[in-house]
């Protein structure tokens, strides 16, 4: 990577652990403001224990990761809101709150993570639905959304702190091949128009052959940058 690009993570000599299981030694990686990059691996080779080690969810026992300034190791759990607002999340089961509306779902998390003011907020709502296509969606309940439809509310919920990265695990899982196509192409054009890095766990490699992108392989216990070529 050059040294000019911002380094939105920085990852040096981290241990993951689950419980007292160690699941990945010695990472060392960096990414920059900006970059597309895929997270790839079997299942249960530790994908989804660095994601959540990266957005405050597992503590970091050894090693550093800094996220856009903030230090994760000694990071207390008062900490962690502050940390989630330079991250945006995107999971593949969406997890909406079934009983309240699209607006009311973003108003949620703007009023956890210290928005105050109404206007600012709806104000805040609105560009992020206009954003990801559905400016006229926000008084919809989440079961009256197309699959696709829910995962475009996820992104902008993901969005609505102006995020230096978004952390997607598997966004495409629970979607059909059309609609994965038009949700990743959402994702590619917010990480170019934005400058907002975009770290996407995933297993579909037909995906990845069709939006090339830098790779990084969990596997044996480690992550290996493969640069952008598949195999």
């Amino acid at each position: 990577m050059s040294e000019s690009i911002e380094k939105v993570i920085q990852v040096k000599g981290v241990d993951i652990y689950q419980a007292k299981t160690l699941v990945l030694h010695d990472l060392n990686f960096e990414i920059g403001r900006g970059e597309f990059v895929y997270l790839i691996g079997k299942t249960g080779a530790g994908k989804s224990s660095l994601l959540k080690t990266l957005y405050g969810d597992l503590g970091l026992k050894k090693g550093n990761i800094e996220i856009g300034g903030t230090e994760l190791f000694g990071l207390k759990r008062g900490q962690v809101p502050a940390l989630r607002r330079k991250l945006g999340i995107v999971f593949q089961d969406f997890q909406l709150l079934t009983d309240r509306s699209v607006k009311d779902n973003l108003l949620f998390v703007l009023k956890a993570t210290g928005w105050k003011d109404k206007k600012a907020m709806q104000s805040r709502i609105d560009e992020v639905l206009q954003l990801v296509g559905l400016p006229s969606k926000d008084f919809k309940m989440p079961h009256e959304l197309s699959g696709g439809e829910q995962q475009r509310i996820v992104i902008a919920r993901a969005l609505l702190n102006d995020p230096e990265i978004i952390l997607a695990d598997e966004p495409t899982g629970n979607l059909d091949p059309d609609t994965s196509m038009d949700i990743m192409k959402l994702l590619i054009d917010i990480s170019k128009k934005a400058s907002t890095a975009v770290l996407m766990a995933t297993h579909d490699y037909m995906i990845i052959e069709r939006f090339p992108a830098r790779l990084l392989k969990c596997e044996d216990g480690q992550v290996k940058d493969l640069g952008g070529i598949l195999f």
